[in-house]
């Protein structure tokens, strides 16, 4: 199995993972119910449609505790599966494969669960031209892992660090006085991608005459949403944002905007129902 991201460290994860789940004393259940060398083989499901993200994560934490687990993993990250697909079987060592159940299912359940609701925003805006776009708005710690469940679900990653691009909001503005003062001196910084809120249309042509290489439309509602995109007449990128629902995107995208960015993706959403039934082999 190969599984690599930028910036993450796989082999570092589920030994963390593992050892807070592990404590000092490991797993006092199956140690003391399950004969060590009892053999186990199990199969990993959805119990509802859903987008999938994770799997190789979740086998990586069962090879960690048993390297000579065997493996077969029945579908990729980014498929969308029935109620009742299986993902993957295996087979193993019992006590080894009950002690990195949880955190397996744990990681499966939650990435799989962003990549699912990601995937129908992206349905709710099909046929629009509109990207849909994530947030920072990550469970500390799993931002990486959040954010490729994202792409997973068919969306596109924003800024990933605070590094990636300037984004002038209302208290950078307080400060600063005004927005274009704000967002001249982002640009004397010598920043080249710089995003500016705003929430009134007054705002857009002192922050595009100050140097704003992009727009976030925030708490718009659609039809201030279509003036603001016909204001900017295409001269930079524009996302609308703020309090964006299933129900609401479709016609926050049939606008114009360039982008609609959700923060629920990861900020909310519910684990998908993936389950994981072992039977001990003779």
């Amino acid at each position: 199995m190969t599984f690599t991201l930028p910036d993450f460290d796989l082999d570092a994860f589920v030994r963390a993972t593992l050892a807070e789940d592990l404590g000092q004393g490991g797993d006092i259940t199956s140690a003391a119910t399950i004969p060590a060398e009892a053999l186990f083989e199990g199969e990993m499901a959805s119990r509802d449609a859903i987008s999938v993200a994770g799997l190789p994560i979740a086998e990586a934490f069962f090879r960690a505790l048993d390297p000579a687990v065997e493996i077969e993993t029945l579908v990729a990250d980014g498929v969308r599966v029935a109620k009742g697909g299986v993902l993957m079987r295996l087979r193993g060592k019992a006590r080894a494969l009950l002690t990195a159940e949880r955190s397996a299912l744990n990681t499966i359940q939650h990435l799989s669960g962003v990549a699912t609701l990601a995937s129908a925003y992206v349905d709710a805006i099909a046929g629009t031209g509109a990207i849909l776009l994530d947030t920072r708005k990550t469970i500390p710690g799993l931002r990486v892992l959040e954010k490729y469940a994202v792409r997973m679900g068919g969306g596109t990653n924003h800024r990933m660090r605070l590094d990636d691009a300037a984004m002038i909001k209302d208290n950078h503005v307080a400060v600063a006085g005004n927005i274009a003062e704000a967002v001249r001196r982002a640009v004397a910084a010598g920043i080249e991608r710089i995003i500016v809120e705003v929430d009134r249309v007054d705002q857009i042509e002192p922050a595009l005459a100050a140097g704003a290489t992009h727009l976030l439309l925030d708490n718009m509602d659609p039809p201030t949403l279509r003036g603001a995109v016909t204001l900017v007449g295409g001269r930079v990128p524009t996302e609308a944002s703020g309090g964006v629902r299933l129900d609401t995107i479709k016609a926050i995208a049939q606008t114009g905007v360039t982008y609609v960015s959700v923060g629920r993706l990861t900020q909310s959403a519910p684990a998908a129902d993936i389950g994981l039934d072992f039977r001990p082999l003779p």
